[in-house]
C-alpha cells in the first residue's frame, strides 16, 4: 500500500495540513534582518560633518541653583551672602537678568523651623515678583537631623554656623 501525503485527497475529499507553514515567516525575518544588519551602523556613527568654529560660549546646561537661607533671626542669605530687606529686591532683579537654561533659574529656599511664616512668605514675594518662580523648599527626612550633632548637643541655644550641614543640590528633589 502506497503512503499518502496528507494533501492529497482521501475518496475525493482533501484532508486539511495539520503543519504550519513557516517558510514565508522566516523569509519576512530574514529580510527584516538584513535590513536592521544594514541601517544600525549608519545610525550608530551617523553623517561625519566638520562644525565651523565659533566665538559664542557653551550654554550652560549643568547651572547650580541660586541657595537662599533664612536663619532663626529672621537675617536673608543669598549664596551665603548677608542681604538686607531693602537690597532683597535688587538681589533677585539681578539673579532674574543672568542667562538661564529653558526651564528658568533654580532657587533652594532654606529657612528655620522656628522662623515666623511672614518672613518666609516675605522672600518667596519678592521672589515671584522677580520673576523666579522654580523655588524648592528643602526640608530634612524625618528622624534626621540638620544638626549633625543635635543628640549630643545639651545647651538649647540656636546651632552655631558651623555646626549646620548643607544639603546637597543632587540630593533635593523640587516641590
Amino acid at each position: 500500500m502506497a503512503m499518502q501525503l496528507p494533501s492529497e485527497s482521501v475518496r475525493g475529499r482533501r484532508v486539511p495540513m495539520s503543519e504550519i507553514n513557516v517558510t514565508p515567516f522566516v523569509d519576512v525575518m530574514l529580510v527584516l534582518l538584513i535590513i536592521f544588519m544594514v541601517t544600525a551602523p549608519l545610525l550608530a556613527s551617523g553623517v561625519p560633518v566638520q562644525l565651523p568654529e565659533s566665538r559664542a560660549g557653551a550654554l550652560d546646561q549643568e547651572s547650580e541653583p541660586t541657595q537662599i537661607a533664612i536663619d532663626e533671626s529672621g537675617q536673608i542669605f543669598v549664596d551665603d551672602i548677608a542681604v538686607t530687606d531693602l537690597e532683597l529686591a535688587s538681589t533677585f532683579a539681578a539673579i532674574a537678568e543672568q542667562p538661564a537654561g529653558p526651564e528658568g533659574h533654580a532657587v533652594f529656599l532654606r529657612a528655620d523651623t522656628r522662623l515666623d511664616y511672614g518672613r518666609v512668605m516675605l522672600v518667596m514675594g519678592e521672589l515671584n515678583r522677580a520673576g523666579l518662580n522654580r523655588i524648592s523648599l528643602l526640608t530634612t527626612a524625618p528622624g534626621e537631623s540638620s544638626v549633625p550633632d543635635a543628640a549630643e548637643s545639651t545647651d538649647d541655644d540656636a546651632p552655631q554656623a558651623d555646626d549646620v550641614e548643607l544639603l546637597d543640590p543632587a540630593d533635593v528633589e523640587p516641590i
